[in-house]
C-alpha cells in the first residue's frame, strides 16, 4: 500500500491518501489462524511502535509476514511472526542475544533463554535452572530441519511475549494485547492436535 500524508503544517491533523498495491485480506478471511495472526500483528504494532517514527526493518518484515499469512498455514508463518517480534525488540533497542551462552560463552547446545537478560543459555549451564528459563526454539538458531514444529512456534511466541511485556510494555503501564494472547492460545491448541 502506498500511503501519503498531507497537511499544511506538521502540527496539523492532515489527511492520508491510500493506494492499495497488493490485496491480502481476501486470502485471510477464510482462515481463522490468519485472521488471528493479522489481529495480533496489528495489536502488537499499535502497542509497541512509537508514533511518527520510521521503523523500516519492522515495516519490511511485516510485508513478508503478511504475505506468508495470506498464503500459508499457521505452522509455516508462526516462526516468521516470532522473528518479526524479535526484530521489533531489536528495532526498539531490546535485542536478544541468542548467539552464545550467557554462562559459558559457548555457542553449542543452546536451548534456553534467560528471562532476565534475554541471553541464550546452554543445556549444561541451564539444567539446574530449567524451570525458570524460557525455551529457545531451534528455528531461531537456524537449526530446524524439515517441517515447522508447532511446539517450537509456541515456545517462540511465549519467548517474545515475555520480553515484549517486560521490556517494552510494562514500563509504559501496558500489557500484552488480548489479540496477541489469542494467537498464543491458538498455537497451544495446535500443539495439542499435533
Amino acid at each position: 500500500m502506498k500511503l501519503t500524508w498531507r497537511a499544511r503544517l506538521a502540527e496539523n491533523l492532515g489527511i492520508y491518501v491510500a493506494e492499495l498495491s497488493r490485496a491480502r485480506a481476501s486470502d485471510m478471511f477464510e482462515d481463522r489462524a490468519a485472521l488471528a495472526g493479522l489481529n495480533a500483528f496489528a495489536a502488537v504494532a499499535a502497542s509497541v511502535l512509537p508514533e511518527r517514527e520510521p521503523h523500516t526493518p519492522a515495516f519490511e518484515g511485516a510485508d513478508v509476514l503478511l504475505d506468508a499469512m495470506a498464503n500459508h498455514v499457521f505452522e509455516d508463518w508462526a516462526p516468521l511472526f516470532v522473528r518479526w517480534e524479535i526484530g521489533l525488540l531489536d528495532e526498539l533497542g531490546f535485542g536478544l542475544d541468542l548467539t552464545r551462552c550467557a554462562a559459558t560463552g559457548s555457542a553449542d547446545d543452546l536451548i534456553y533463554v534467560s528471562p532476565r537478560t534475554g541471553r541464550a543459555v546452554s543445556r549444561a549451564a541451564g539444567e539446574a535452572y530449567r524451570d525458570r528459563l524460557l525455551s529457545l526454539p531451534p528455528f531461531l538458531l537456524g537449526r530446524q530441519a524439515g517441517d515447522p514444529n508447532p511446539r517450537d512456534a509456541l515456545a517462540g511466541l511465549e519467548l517474545t511475549a515475555h520480553f515484549l511485556a517486560h521490556w517494552v510494555l510494562m514500563p509504559h503501564h501496558k500489557t500484552i494485547p488480548e489479540a496477541r494472547n489469542r494467537l498464543t492460545e491458538l498455537a497451544a491448541r495446535s500443539t495439542e492436535s499435533a
